[in-house]
């Protein structure tokens, strides 16, 4: 049984203008998860604050991006900034023994950080797809990126390098 998976957190309608830059390569990820026999997970935000905006249930701004590769029924929905509070999520963890995860999306500094500091908390391995990630402010991305690996993230530059050793991960 496979116990790993790929993570794609919030490429969501109402996510930030951003993730445009990143989709060709979350797509990429995808196809390499596939191909490895990984699950493929896609965590979804709902924004159940009285008053918000951006993604509200039932609307288009919460549903995935569709130029987004979508290979399973493995998509879960989470109304904080960690992917581990959403109960069916981490019942799939649970019952499918995954225990090291690959991570992409959205925000660097908001939910993807939440996920990857608690999955870490948690004991799990973590690999940040560091050109899979994106940000409201880019300007953020080098200080996230630092932070993971101090977190004891593995940060892995997978489809932007040159570096075959890299790209073979």
């Amino acid at each position: 049984m496979q116990t790993k998976a790929l993570v794609v957190i919030d490429i969501q309608n109402d996510i930030t203008k951003h993730y445009r830059d990143i989709v060709d390569n979350i797509n990429a990820a995808i196809e390499w998860a596939v191909s490895e026999g990984m699950h493929v997970v896609y965590i979804r935000h709902n924004n159940i604050t009285a008053g918000t905006r951006t993604f509200k249930p039932g609307t288009r701004g919460e549903e995935l991006v569709p130029e987004l590769k979508v290979v399973s029924d493995n998509i879960f929905v989470k109304t904080k900034s960690n992917a581990l509070t959403s109960e069916a999520f981490a019942t799939f963890i649970a019952e499918n023994r995954i225990t090291e995860f690959y991570i992409a999306g959205a925000d660097a500094t908001a939910c993807v950080k939440s996920t990857c500091f608690n999955m870490r908390k948690a004991g799990y391995t973590v690999h940040v797809l560091s050109d899979c990630i994106t940000s409201y402010d880019l300007k953020k991305l080098p200080e996230m990126l630092a932070y993971y690996e101090k977190q004891g993230c593995e940060v892995i530059n997978k489809y932007s390098s040159n570096d075959a050793e890299v790209r073979e991960k």
